[in-house]
């Protein structure tokens, strides 16, 4: 009789690499993305909406980071993988559906919360896909929404109404209509850029640097403003995209078509002559 080993060697492989030990570096940034991400919640809990927000980009950062540092210094694990999903979850998913709730959308009882839920799963359903899909999916472009855009999203739309202190019926609607928007984009098969790139990283022209810095300035002088401009233009990116290339895309389609029956006319004869013998 077989033993549960023998039927599947890969728990026994994943063990065996744990007792080997795991990287420190890479996990230990992904525990700081998970600190980030905590520390956010007890913020939204004490009412400090704008630390919570600043503590989502924080994690943000971090995740930004785990994952490039482990590339570099050839510590990618499998172990990794999980942890940072788990981490991206709690961080990108539990954060912001509470903070979301907590400042917003309260005052709608059930709806409210279901509709903070609504984004939780959708973003854990996004981290699902892209765990299934990342050794086969182009790595240059995300499909849907990442889960850290989604809440960093939700992060700087916190900082701009605390930045002009607008009203809080405009509040409750920006949100309600967010909430849907980005649950929405984080399960879609919109494209986005992934910032993977490696030629991103070798040598640019000059005028990439001077663009650069200029950013950089006019962010540091309105953060919140500039922060959420940029954030909202990533969002709106992959549904633009698709927009543009969707009569590119038509041509294609229309192109394959005629193609598969210009080929079934060359093979016509062909085939009734086999049907005739």
């Amino acid at each position: 009789m077989e033993t549960p080993e023998q039927l599947d060697p890969q728990p026994v492989e994943r063990h065996e690499n744990i007792r080997r030990g795991i990287y420190i570096l890479p996990n230990l940034i992904t525990a700081g993305s998970l600190f980030a991400g905590f520390y956010s919640m007890v913020a939204t809990l004490n009412g400090n909406y704008g630390s919570a927000a600043i503590w989502i980009f924080i994690s943000a950062v971090c995740d930004g980071l785990d994952g490039k540092v482990a590339r570099l210094t050839n510590t990618t694990s499998q172990f990794g993988v999980e942890f940072d999903s788990l981490a991206d979850l709690v961080a990108f998913g539990v954060t912001p559906g509470l903070m979301m709730y907590a400042w917003a959308l309260k005052p709608f009882g059930r709806l409210g919360w279901l509709a903070a839920f609504l984004f939780v799963v959708c973003g854990a359903l996004r981290l699902a896909r892209f765990n299934v899909q990342v050794s086969t999916v182009e790595s240059k472009r995300f499909v849907g929404l990442p889960i850290p855009a989604a809440a960093s999203m939700v992060a700087s739309t916190v900082l701009l109404f605390n930045h002009f202190g607008w009203p809080s019926s405009y509040k409750k609607l920006a949100i309600l209509v967010l909430i849907y928007l980005l649950a929405f984009l984080m399960v879609s098969s919109v494209k986005y850029y992934s910032f993977k790139d490696p030629e991103l990283i070798k040598k640019q022209p000059f005028g990439f640097l001077v663009l650069a810095v200029v950013l950089l300035i006019i962010v540091a002088a309105e953060p919140a403003v500039m922060i959420f401009v940029i954030m909202l233009s990533y969002v709106l990116s992959g549904p633009i995209g698709l927009l543009l290339s969707w009569p590119r895309r038509r041509r294609l389609e229309k192109a394959i078509h005629k193609g598969h029956e210009e080929l079934l006319q060359e093979h016509e004869p062909v085939l009734r002559g086999g049907d005739g013998s």
